[in-house]
């Protein structure tokens, strides 16, 4: 049903949700995919897919140390600029590894990510210059608005490496499927299966909510259809 990325994420964002490809996901025996609930769109009709570009943090206590035993050390924000140029067009980056206590995304990084002609961000963190981001639309999924800057505080030290959130496991080119009710990460692995059942059963649910609709009891609903 799809040859390329370009119609695959056409196809998902106009026939599937995350919420319905989860439950595909769970008769796979995929049963850990969706990250922590506390990342969210920064706003409500956002909808996130892509494939995963995933960028490894790590807090620390200034700009610069000298004294470091790596170049890392002394590179303030680290790899972090180049992660970011990096992106290929649909690819979302995914940021995780360090605690929460400053704004891994913001305005500049959006207009970066923008005319890479990335699929948007989605962060273990916070992001910040939220008006400015709601003005320009790129997808953003993260714990919420926070200005304290990342600058003095973390650094990326790797990315297109594999990273966990929530204890779900995120490699790179897997897809990364978001909207106000969760981000779902679906293995590449899987995903042909995934997406081609998953559409099977939103199909099968438009059914079962027109039987509804016209009358028909959920216990019926569900024998006659076998989903609900």
């Amino acid at each position: 049903m799809w040859n390329t990325d370009d119609e695959l994420f056409a196809l998902m964002r106009q026939r599937l949700f995350p919420a319905v490809v989860g439950d595909i996901l769970d008769t796979m025996g995929l049963l850990k995919q969706f990250l922590s609930p506390g990342i969210r769109p920064v706003r409500s009709d956002m909808v996130i897919v892509g494939r995963a570009m995933p960028v490894l943090e790590s807090n620390c206590f200034a700009a610069s140390e000298p004294a470091g035993q790596l170049p890392i050390s002394r590179q303030p924000f680290g790899l972090l600029f180049q992660a970011l140029d990096d992106l290929k067009p649909h690819e979302v980056y995914v940021a995780t590894g360090c605690a929460p206590q400053f704004a891994l995304w913001g305005g500049l990084m959006t207009t970066r990510a923008m005319h890479l002609k990335a699929a948007g961000a989605v962060l273990d963190g916070y992001s910040r210059d939220t008006p400015e981001l709601l003005q320009m639309g790129l997808p953003v999924f993260s714990c919420g608005g926070y200005a304290q800057d990342q600058g003095p505080r973390g650094k990326v030290v790797d990315y297109r490496v594999a990273v966990e959130i929530n204890g779900v496991r995120i490699s790179p080119g897997d897809i990364v499927f978001g909207d106000l009710d969760g981000v779902l990460v679906i293995p590449r692995h899987a995903e042909e299966e995934a997406i081609r059942k998953a559409l099977e059963k939103a199909s099968t649910e438009n059914q079962v909510r027109l039987a509804i609709q016209n009358g028909m009891s959920t216990v019926e609903a569900f024998r006659t259809f076998g989903v609900m």
